[in-house]
């Protein structure tokens, strides 16, 4: 492989191609493990940033693929309509709440953020709503890389600040403190409360990731505050939209985070797990309200939207999710990820350990090195990609508890060694 030429002249996520980081090249990936160009294999602690539930090399999927392929990989969706797209769009709504009845297809997550939140701009407009010009939303917050996602990114320790002067501005609150499984306290609530109630006249709508703040640190916060933010968004005519790109098809230990809570978004992002992480794909759901409340047409078509292999192989996905007990392994994987992260606790570096559903994280006082850690983490035979201060795992639904068990000890083992080194 030339890793002189991809050094060069391919540019990864989030490096500088003036400093590119070190890549290690795979050449193919079978169960939970990923194997490189050397001969050695990796125990995938990161699903490929949570999108293989599955595991790689999937015969189900792979057979759904060909099928398809064999049949039409691709047809514009502008006046045209197929099997694939009608057959994923009946597994959506049956696998959410009957209120979120209308399906947007999109190509990526970052996409359908920009589709949810032009909706929810639509909507207001031919409403007469025309003072509605903001968004409200939490810091910490993380909705993907284009523009309109940027916007409701954390504005001032997420990744854009570069671009502050060129996306639009909108309101934020603290991020929710409340801790998931820690006792309710109203006053969790009150600068939100007030936020909103000053606010209402020209928010558009309200924008969160349920349950799981992902990129903004891995934080699992109260379902109380769902269902709170549900009433005061009633309250005061301001829609609710649910970023679950991360969090849905099993991730929190429900199919999505919103029914921890048991409310319902007016709008619900999805994307990542939708195909077991075989192609790029999202979906936008949404209430009938929403889709039947714009006077013109909505004017937002990707060219792949509703790809016939992506539908496909997400449908087959869905499939083999919910055809077994997914739940038991969700729960089982939280669990053993829990009891085994407790020994990270013996070590100074390190704050606090939580779990929940298919994740566990390792919390450090200080931010971490992040191509140190991946470097020490493959010589220990398991992918591992930390970011800021956290260290955290998100492995495929399938993982054999032996193989749990070496991510966690992998994680203990090489925390230690690095950070007794840099204090030696």
């Amino acid at each position: 492989m030339d890793l002189a030429f991809d050094k060069k002249h391919l540019w990864h996520p989030y490096t500088n191609l003036s400093d590119p980081a070190v890549v290690f090249p795979v050449v193919s990936a079978d169960g939970v493990r990923l194997k490189l160009e050397d001969g050695r294999e990796l125990i995938d602690g990161m699903s490929s940033w949570w999108a293989c539930i599955h595991g790689y090399n999937v015969p189900e999927l792979n057979q759904a693929l060909q099928d398809q392929a064999a049949q039409m990989s691709h047809v514009m969706f502008g006046s045209l309509t197929h099997e694939p797209a009608i057959r994923l769009g009946k597994q959506l709504l049956a696998l959410n709440d009957d209120a979120l009845n209308q399906v947007f297809f999109a190509d990526s997550g970052s996409v359908a953020v920009e589709a949810a939140m032009k909706m929810a701009a639509q909507y207001c407009y031919a409403k007469n709503q025309n003072k509605k010009k903001r968004f409200l939303t939490f810091t910490k917050g993380y909705h993907g890389d284009t523009f309109g996602a940027m916007s409701v990114c954390d504005p001032v320790n997420g990744m854009h600040t570069m671009f502050s002067k060129l996306i639009n501005k909108h309101l934020f609150v603290d991020a929710p403190i409340c801790a998931y499984g820690e006792e309710w306290q109203d006053d969790y609530l009150l600068e939100f409360e007030q936020t909103i109630t000053e606010h209402h006249e020209e928010l558009i709508a309200v924008i969160f990731e349920p349950i799981v703040q992902g990129v903004g640190g891995m934080w699992f916060y109260h379902p109380e505050y769902l269902r709170q933010v549900r009433t005061l968004c009633d309250r005061y005519g301001v829609l609710l939209i649910f970023d679950e790109i991360a969090t849905g098809f099993g991730r929190t230990g429900e199919m999505f985070a919103y029914q921890h809570a048991g409310v319902v978004p007016d709008i619900l992002c999805l994307g990542k797990a939708i195909t077991g992480g075989y192609m790029t794909l999202s979906a936008v759901l949404c209430q009938e309200h929403i889709g039947h409340g714009m006077d013109n047409n909505f004017m937002h078509g990707p060219t792949f939207m509703a790809n016939p292999l992506a539908c496909a192989v997400a449908s087959a996905s869905i499939d083999l999710l919910i055809n077994k007990d997914w739940h038991a392994e969700v729960k089982h994987l939280e669990n053993q990820l829990f009891d085994e992260l407790q020994a990270c606790l013996s070590l100074s570096a390190v704050k606090t350990v939580r779990s929940l559903g298919a994740i566990g994280v390792v919390e450090m006082h200080d931010r971490v090195d992040t191509d140190t850690y991946v470097a020490a983490f493959v010589e220990q035979g398991v992918w591992i990609r930390p970011f800021s201060n956290l260290i955290y795992v998100m492995p495929p639904y399938i993982m054999p508890g032996e193989d749990v068990s070496h991510l966690c000890q992998s994680i203990y083992t090489v925390i230690k060694h690095i950070t007794e080194e840099l204090h030696s």
